[in-house]
């Protein structure tokens, strides 16, 4: 593709020599596993998020199933999420031996609907749910107040999916310091990603920070001693850390270059038919979603014109395969299923040129 949905060579590229000097320094340190690197880098996350602990994990996905063991989610619970987030939530759900309940999302940011919570809440027979998984999509933070001030009345814990959010903010704080915990994913292509897998689990609670760092390494709380239940080994390793204390301070510049690209697009679209993400203050844009019934159209377009897009998600998590083979309690989930059929992310990375975006646009124009 000339225009790729995404471009990792183009990203690292001006920072070959800092992230050489920190693998080097690895290498010469001769430490692997949570070492120097991951201290420093959880401090820093730690402090960049706004809280006071975070603990290095494997992946983000690891980083929700730990965070549901922390706060007790186990074997018979029922955890409230979306259907519309790419499986992530769920598999840790079903990791820790609960079941999924699903929220629908609100039309306009495709994040948790507050009202849609409120109603699902009360009922069931599991009684109300032990944990609600928040996820901020696409960048976009969900209603977040709205959603704990629902899940307070019945002090349920809110672990918010920061996965797609690094950086997020609303009222000065950052996605992740809102809930009893956040969960962050470092994978390559995320607004703040690694050099291979990684995650990161950040709360203001000690007693949770410590469950976390027993957990993530086969329940111990001292050397060969597994005391924790649960525990499994899920560690950020540190050539990972070492890369991403090495991109930290460039987030907030690629997050802003982010915003601009999706002011860009949102000029260049409007008036098409296409519907177009709201514009908000607490996107970091993590991608850049349309939603049109001609999606289909507009992605043949687009590729036979060498431009790269993809569908964050084709299908919702309660119409998975192997979602449809366990037990759970069916809600209506209208938005969800419309919206899954018509969501086109098109290419939104912190180096992409204005001219590629009106490029881009000028090709979904043309289809409409």
């Amino acid at each position: 593709m000339r225009i790729p949905i995404n471009d990792l060579k183009r990203h690292h590229a001006p920072l070959a020599t800092e992230l050489a000097a920190a693998v080097n320094r690895v290498l010469s340190s001769g430490w692997y596993i949570l070492g120097p690197e991951v201290e420093a880098f959880e401090q820093e996350f730690a402090r960049y998020c706004g809280v006071e602990h975070c603990a290095g994990v494997g992946n983000g996905t690891d980083a929700l199933e730990l965070a549901l063991r922390a706060v007790g989610v186990g074997p018979g619970a029922e955890v409230a999420t979306v259907a519309n987030a790419g499986m992530y939530g769920t598999t840790a759900i079903l990791r820790v031996g609960a079941a999924p309940l699903y929220v629908d999302v609100d039309d306009r940011s495709m994040t948790m609907s507050p009202a849609a919570l409120g109603a699902a809440i009360p009922a069931g027979p599991r009684g109300h749910p032990a944990a609600v998984i928040v996820t901020h999509l696409y960048g976009r933070m969900a209603e977040i107040e709205e959603l704990l001030a629902i899940a307070g009345q019945k002090n349920i814990p809110v672990i918010e999916d920061c996965a797609q959010a690094h950086g997020a903010e609303r009222a000065g704080r950052k996605a992740g310091s809102w809930g009893t915990l956040g969960c962050f994913s470092f994978y390559p292509t995320k607004n703040l990603g690694a050099a291979g897998d990684g995650g990161a689990v950040v709360t203001a609670d000690a007693t949770l920070a410590a469950k976390i760092r027993a957990l993530r390494q086969y329940g111990w709380t001292s050397k060969y001693r597994a005391t924790v239940a649960g525990g499994r080994n899920s560690r950020l390793d540190e050539m990972q850390a070492a890369v991403l204390r090495t991109k930290l301070p460039h987030l907030d510049g690629w997050n802003a270059r982010r915003r601009e690209i999706a002011r860009l697009y949102h000029g260049a679209l409007a008036g098409s038919e296409v519907i177009l993400p709201e514009p908000r203050d607490d996107s970091v844009t993590h991608l850049y979603v349309i939603r049109s019934p001609h999606r289909e159209r507009i992605r043949i377009a687009l590729a036979a014109a060498g431009i790269g897009t993809d569908v964050h998600y084709p299908v919702p998590d309660h119409r998975q395969e192997s979602v449809q083979r366990i037990a759970f309690r069916r809600t209506p989930l209208p938005v969800t299923e419309a919206s899954a059929a018509e969501v086109l992310t098109l290419p939104c990375f912190p180096e992409m040129t204005d001219t590629e975006v009106r490029e881009i646009a000028h090709a979904v124009n043309a289809e409409m």
